[in-house]
């Protein structure tokens, strides 16, 4: 049985090795020296988290000390320890079966021997670990692919994994740069890749960034200097090839069968002296290991990322780079690594302005030039769980796909702000008016269409919509909500009625919190998500949840003085800096959220100074003072304005006791039922509503439990039943029909 390839390189390097520093004798220290020049000796050692640079430090220290002959020996003889070792790795692979003698065996044949220094140091740092070092020398060796090693008609003869095929593995980036669509942009980052890869060790860079900021193409961009001879001459000429991690996998049914093709890929680029790219690197960690703890495609690449034989390219995420990579420092101190910032909006609109010709001619369109900037801005504004410029890409290239769907009568297709408002409208989940910045005849109106629907509120009314007018008219500081505000007054006076027609009148929805369900200290934590460990983790935070559903929103958190004080730390970081992070890591962006809070605070001191409490002062004044107490200073100072709410008077009264009759007579229509009230009915109907303590509410209790049941029963088995007229009247001081 003969020593495989590897093994008789490591033999003749233990030979030349003891023949330089002019020993008489090849021991086994000189041998395993020759292995830990060889990659899949390394990689198998730090599979089994061994230092393969200790041990040849070692070795050598050991080695100079040993005696020295005169220059008149050609050729050291082997030791009796050096037989011992091939004798023994000869039984060991003749017991197993084996179709050579390799590193498996050798070594388990120096882990043999008694007072041998090979074996002390070996055995030292791969103590207890024994099982797992074995078996990656056993699937690392066995991965190596020799020529010689081809079995007719046997399994390492399907094309796969013959050395000449390596490049069906890979994607040849170079070849497609020729046909992309050219890099706009991003000199800094490029100049510092290159710089990287001119490096004489760990010359590999690493591109980490947020998704769609534009990482695969700084990758078609250097391939296209590369092509054009744009770089400099250590890297001029080089080929990328792109490495997937998924199509390695796909197939490989057999143990050794992924090794073999990364084996394959890396002898083959080294031949060529090529440029690796690894899109989603962090998937090299775990990749390929079995159940048994085998080696990894990142133990795999260890040495040659090290080496410097071959070029590596990497990109990833912030999010996988911290959950994966960074855990294994042996994998992060081998690249360097690039952060790829989100461009700017400037930089985005040139980056679609070079598309514009390749999406014009793949759709058949024509794009504006205003809509392409206006797409850039509305996809920053209103798209904010994804990055720039991928967003604003989709958005024109969805454009365009809807007008090829359903093409309009002319003979040029024209891409204008309509359409691009049209997908925002179905990506978004707003309506379309919200959408239309320039409909300042809309935004004039919003005042008086609220008033049409909230009565006595002239004030507050005024105040809400001149907050959100100035967060439209861009004049409030852009990293804060549109507007923050707090509505206080008593209950039933139309405060959150106020926040309802709001999110109506601007065309977005309204979200709504009750706080009464956050009183409790671990309550508040269901709003960005449950500490690690507690019931709910997996379920992430509510309100991050509910602001990335719906980002153009009007939030509202009703009766906040109810909830946990804890409530009021959460937002005062929304009112900041507009952005919140849950307990998985994930933002919202509440730029373009109306941030609304109710509650009651110093309701019930108003109504007592409005019959002269506390020395006179006004209903405003005595509700403000409560309201300081209620809140923090730091709160109260991060509000956009604090709207005060009147109490219910007997006009306010009638006009939505008007309402609400309106209202039910609209459902009786329903049912072809006509009714009206006569002035006796009204006047009980307003006496037994207005009160100071309920507000509107109670209204809508007296005409669900008198006025309604009057009409079920009519309905359902009286004279109602086909329809027909119904006057609402007074009998014997009560309501009835007639």
């Amino acid at each position: 049985m003969e020593n495989s390839e590897s093994m008789n390189n490591a033999v003749q390097t233990a030979v030349n090795t003891a023949s330089q520093m002019h020993h008489e004798y090849i021991t086994p220290e000189h041998l395993l020296y020759g292995l830990t020049q060889q990659v899949d000796f390394k990689a198998s050692l730090w599979q089994c988290d061994a230092n393969d640079e200790t041990i040849r430090l070692q070795l050598k220290s050991w080695l100079e000390t040993q005696e020295k002959v005169g220059d008149t020996l050609t050729l050291p003889i082997p030791s009796l320890q050096f037989t011992d070792v091939m004798k023994n790795a000869l039984k060991i692979a003749l017991r197993s079966n084996a179709r050579c003698v390799d590193a498996k065996e050798y070594v388990e044949a120096i882990l043999m021997l008694q007072d041998s220094m090979a074996a002390y140091i070996l055995g030292k740092e791969v103590d207890g670990k024994e099982a797992a070092f074995f078996s990656a020398l056993d699937t690392l060796y066995g991965a190596r692919v020799d020529e010689d090693d081809y079995e007719p008609d046997g399994f390492m003869d399907a094309p796969d994994f013959r050395p000449e095929n390596w490049k069906t593995l890979v994607t040849d980036i170079s070849e497609e740069a020729k046909t992309h669509t050219p890099l706009i942009g991003r000199e800094m980052e490029l100049d510092r890749t290159i710089q990287i890869l001119c490096r004489m060790e760990k010359n590999n860079p690493l591109h980490v960034g947020d998704p769609g900021v534009g990482k695969t193409a700084i990758i078609y961009g250097l391939a296209d200097m590369i092509n054009h001879n744009k770089v400099p001459g250590r890297i001029r000429g080089c080929k990328i090839y792109g490495v997937e991690m998924g199509q390695l996998l796909a197939g490989a049914q057999y143990r050794g069968d992924f090794e073999k093709r990364i084996k394959l890929i890396l002898d083959g680029a080294a031949k060529e002296n090529a440029i690796i790219y690894l899109d989603e690197i962090h998937n090299i960690i775990g990749a390929g290991r079995g159940s048994d703890g085998g080696p990894d495609a990142s133990n795999i690449l260890k040495p040659y990322l090290e080496s410097g034989r071959i070029r590596f390219i990497g990109a990833t995420t912030h999010d996988e780079y911290n959950r994966k990579m960074a855990k294994d420092r042996g994998i992060t101190r081998r690249f360097q690594m690039i952060d790829i910032k989100e461009p700017s909006i400037d930089e985005t609109i040139k980056i679609v302005t070079g598309l514009q010709h390749s999406m014009q001619a793949f759709h058949g369109v024509v794009y504006r030039k205003e809509a392409l900037e206006y797409a850039v801005r509305a996809s920053a504004r209103h798209i904010p769980d994804r990055h720039l410029p991928d967003k604003a890409i989709d958005l024109i290239d969805e454009a365009g796909a809807m007008l090829e769907v359903h093409p309009m009568n002319r003979s040029r297709q024209y891409v204008t702000k309509a359409h691009i408002d049209e997908i925002l409208v179905k990506i978004c989940k707003i309506q379309a008016k919200a959408l239309k910045d320039n409909d300042n005849e809309h935004l004039e109106s919003l005042r008086q269409n609220i008033l049409n629907r909230i009565y006595g509120q002239d004030k507050a009314v005024n105040e809400v919509t001149d907050a959100v007018m100035m967060a439209k008219a861009g004049l409030n500081e852009e990293d804060k909500p549109l507007a923050s505000l707090l509505f206080v007054g008593p209950t039933g006076v139309g405060k959150t009625e106020v926040a309802r027609v709001l999110a109506k009148e601007l065309g977005v929805e309204l979200v709504r919190f009750d706080m009464s369900e956050y009183t409790e200290k671990h309550a508040v934590a269901k709003l960005i998500g449950s500490p690690a460990g507690y019931v709910g983790y997996e379920d992430g935070g509510q309100l991050i949840d509910a602001i990335r559903n719906t980002p153009n929103c009007v939030l509202l958190l009703d009766e906040i003085e109810k909830a946990h004080s804890d409530i009021y730390n959460i937002l005062l970081q929304v009112m900041d800096y507009a952005k919140l992070t849950d307990n998985r890591g994930q933002k919202a962006d509440f730029r373009n959220v109306i941030l609304i809070m109710t509650s009651n605070a110093g309701a019930q001191y108003a109504s007592q100074a409005s019959i002269g409490f506390g020395g006179g002062v006004s209903k405003g004044e005595a509700m403000m003072k409560q309201v300081k107490k209620t809140f923090k200073p730091e709160f109260i100072n991060r509000l956009s304005n604090i709207v005060v709410f009147n109490d219910m008077d007997e006009h306010m009264a009638s006009m939505i006791l008007g309402k609400k009759l309106r209202e039910l007579y609209a459902k009786l229509k329903a049912k072809n039922v006509t009714a009206s009230a006569t002035d006796e009915a009204l006047a009980y109907l307003q006496k037994k509503c207005f009160t100071r303590e309920y507000g509107a509410r109670e209204t809508d209790r007296v005409i669900a439990h008198e006025l309604k049941p009057l009409f079920m029963r009519e309905i359902l088995f009286g004279r109602l039943k086909k329809g027909g007229n119904a006057i609402i009247d007074i009998k014997d001081n009560k309501l009835s029909i007639k």
